[in-house]
């Protein structure tokens, strides 16, 4: 939900004690003197809402009500008259303000009009983002593919996430996908037409991050591996991310930040920061039901690019592919797609050689434990009937394979 509040007003004083109420209430104010300094905070992407007085030297409230609409017709703008300006504020009405207070105006009632003007707002970019998904289908379901348990969570935090403006803080194993969750996470949000900025942490100074900044606002930087992040940039960082009218932060990682902070390798504060909103991918190893799909994904893509004829994927190729671990993630899965496409491979991956029979009949066995649990939404003695198994020799194989059924549960 936004809590951007534009307060426009030439009187320093006003300007100071409206913009206090409303921090007072929790909301973001962006205070401005003039309309020249106000114009600025309005894009098409803006997601708050303006509050601007009437009269102002140079260009008044009308023509930041007129910028306004050119800009975004369904944006709020309330409109501040002084005394004996209501039949301007009518006007202002007639031209498409959302609202008029005189001043001065009571606290309760300036703060019950913005949160009008706030929940219509919601409205419109809730619709917006809607239309969005319909008509570009869902990001979440296109990129985050996978039918297990962990795969559906991921895209629901992915969701969430984006309907907020928080920064985030992706986490994951190497390979796991930190940067298409970012993109994910960028295209379900509002500002998703803006732009969405991609950057290696341990590359980037201070004054590259402001460069990404202005270049990327309203819209997202994405920092890859935010841990590489230098301590000078840490603290630039900090700072960009204190201002208003910037993009959303989303940071990847593949390592244990809170570790990071408590030894003194990463700033605590940024961590404090970030980690408010995270997304944790699971690796393969935990959602082995997900192989398939992603095996079969990445075989058509690779023929696709390739202009090959998309090979057959027997079971047995599947029976191989979820006997591994798969510990370079979807990266790995990914080549090994690509190397099966080419005829180079029967899928597996270099590693498998490795495994012995016994444990890659285990590694099948956890998976189509897993995926039962999965089926039955945690219902362990359904999921055993599924599968055949006496009730205890289902619970056995749970505790040898270190299963837990209750987080298969919804």
């Amino acid at each position: 939900m936004t809590k951007r509040v534009l307060l426009v007003d030439d009187d320093r004083e006003v300007r100071e004690a409206l913009g206090q109420t409303l921090e007072l209430a929790d909301l973001d104010p962006i205070l401005a003197g003039s309309f020249v300094e106000a114009k600025d905070h309005i894009a098409k992407a803006f997601d708050g809402v303006v509050v601007s007085d009437i009269r102002m030297p140079g260009k008044d409230g009308f023509h930041l009500l007129e910028y306004a609409q050119l800009q975004d017709k369904e944006l709020p703008v309330i409109l501040l008259t002084g005394e004996g300006d209501i039949p301007m504020a009518v006007r202002g009405i007639s031209g498409g303000a959302f609202s008029f207070l005189e001043k001065p105006c009571a606290p309760k009632d300036f703060l019950s009009t913005v949160e009008r003007a706030l929940k219509t707002r919601n409205l419109v970019l809730e619709n917006r983002r809607l239309r969005r998904e319909v008509e570009s289908g869902d990001a979440a379901a296109r990129l985050l593919r996978g039918q297990s348990e962990h795969s559906r969570k991921m895209r629901e935090a992915a969701r969430a996430v984006a309907r907020t403006s928080a920064d985030v803080l992706v986490t994951g194993e190497p390979g796991v996908g930190t940067a298409k969750m970012a993109e994910v996470v960028h295209l379900l949000s509002a500002g998703s037409n803006a732009p969405f900025l991609k950057y290696s942490a341990a590359s980037m100074t201070g004054e590259a991050l402001a460069v990404a900044f202005r270049d990327g606002s309203d819209g997202s930087v994405f920092l890859d591996e935010i841990a590489r992040l230098s301590p000078a940039a840490q603290f630039s960082l900090l700072e960009l991310m204190e201002g208003h009218d910037r993009p959303r932060v989303i940071a990847g990682t593949y390592l244990d930040l809170e570790k990071e902070a408590g030894e003194g390798r990463f700033s605590p504060d940024l961590y404090y920061r970030l980690q408010a909103a995270t997304i944790r991918i699971p690796p393969l190893r935990e959602r082995p039901e997900d192989i398939p799909v992603l095996f079969r994904h990445y075989v058509n893509i690779a023929c696709e690019q390739s202009d090959l004829p998309v090979p057959q994927v027997t079971p047995e190729v599947i029976a191989k592919l979820m006997a591994q671990e798969w510990p370079g993630n979807a990266r790995s899965l990914m080549n090994a797609a690509m190397r099966f496409a080419m005829g180079l491979s029967d899928g597996e991956d270099a590693r498998a050689e490795e495994l012995g029979l016994n444990e890659q009949l285990a590694q099948v066995e956890r998976s189509l434990l897993s995926a039962a649990l999965m089926r039955h939404h945690g219902n362990a003695t359904e999921a055993a009937k599924g599968l055949k198994l006496p009730r205890k020799t289902f619970y056995d194989k749970l505790v040898k394979h270190g299963i837990r059924a209750e987080e298969y549960r919804l």
